[in-house]
């Protein structure tokens, strides 16, 4: 605006300032005054200025979306936003994609803490937080202190620890599930405070030595699920979550096959014991479970039948 204020003399600021406009907005206006030489240098030298200054911001700002990816930033706070209020949910620490689904079908919350946004790009039904969850601060963020289930998974033992460590200090009553590579690993992650170590080599190995010494059973085994409809399931049930006028009866005063067509196949006492296909006089004690089988309709009769729904 002040070039065109110099170099026009005739003109006064408002003219100027309305030439100036012209310019930059290409609008095709004709001059309000007859431009000198010294005006017209001007005039090219200010639109090739202005050129390279709105080239080098549309440059800048398509690299911020495009690098920056501020749509995923935003995405991310929505579901940091969702993290916050759940409450007796599993914390999946390393995507681990069956895991996931699993507890997706099974309608369980859950949270994946995820360093790679790649393993997790597209995967809009996941709430997820990308980040390191050796990191105390990203553990808090997953809202730890409330949940109830952590599966370290992690493909590094020493990963694992650090983060079983963790979990345990924020919350003494989580129940810990974590993988493991090394054997002679598995004693520090128990110390840890992990409840369940996994072995995915080992027991893939044990799968494929299995399917050829006893193939039907695998595949009986194989079809217990809670994806499918009609498929067979296995149900766990405490008792304590029952309601008080069951405690003390035995299996046979409950009668559970006929009444729902469940079967009972397994008892775990309060101290941990497992018994398998439990005698009809075994009573329902605080503290143990009943592990139970039949199709996803037997299983609705089973809640219905103990007000679980």
């Amino acid at each position: 605006m002040l070039g065109y204020y110099w170099l026009l003399p005739e003109i006064g600021l408002i003219d100027a300032l309305y030439m100036t406009m012209i310019t930059l907005s290409t609008v095709g206006f004709g001059e309000i005054a007859p431009m000198s030489d010294a005006a017209k240098l001007f005039t090219i030298f200010f639109i090739m200025i202005s050129l390279t200054v709105f080239a080098y911001g549309l440059k800048e700002m398509t690299q911020y979306f495009l690098t920056e990816n501020i749509f995923e930033k935003i995405k991310q706070k929505k579901m940091n936003n969702m993290t916050a209020s759940l409450k007796d949910h599993t914390l999946i620490c390393g995507y681990g994609r069956q895991a996931a689904q699993r507890l997706l079908n099974h309608g369980h919350p859950f949270v994946v803490i995820e360093q790679n946004p790649d393993l997790i790009k597209g995967q809009n039904k996941i709430n997820f937080i990308l980040g390191d969850a050796r990191q105390d601060g990203i553990l808090e963020q997953a809202n730890i202190k409330t949940a109830k289930h952590l599966i370290a998974a992690l493909p590094n033992d020493v990963d694992n620890l650090f983060v079983v460590l963790s979990a345990r200090e924020f919350n003494p009553e989580l129940l810990i599930v974590s993988r493991l590579t090394e054997d002679s690993n598995r004693s520090k992650l128990k110390r840890a405070g992990a409840n369940h170590i996994i072995m995915p080599d080992k027991i893939g190995g044990d799968h494929m030595a299995s399917l050829l010494m006893v193939p039907d059973l695998i595949y009986f085994l194989e079809k217990l699920s809670w994806l499918e409809e009609d498929s067979p399931n296995l149900e766990e049930i405490a008792i304590d979550a029952l309601p008080k006028k069951y405690l003390d009866q035995s299996l046979s005063d409950l009668d559970i096959r006929r009444k729902t067509n469940c079967n009972v196949i397994g008892f775990r006492s309060a101290q941990g014991q497992l018994m398998i296909n439990p005698h009809a006089e075994m009573k329902l004690e605080s503290h143990c479970k009943l592990i139970v089988l039949g199709n996803s309709a037997a299983i609705a009769k089973l809640n219905t039948m103990f007000n679980l729904d």
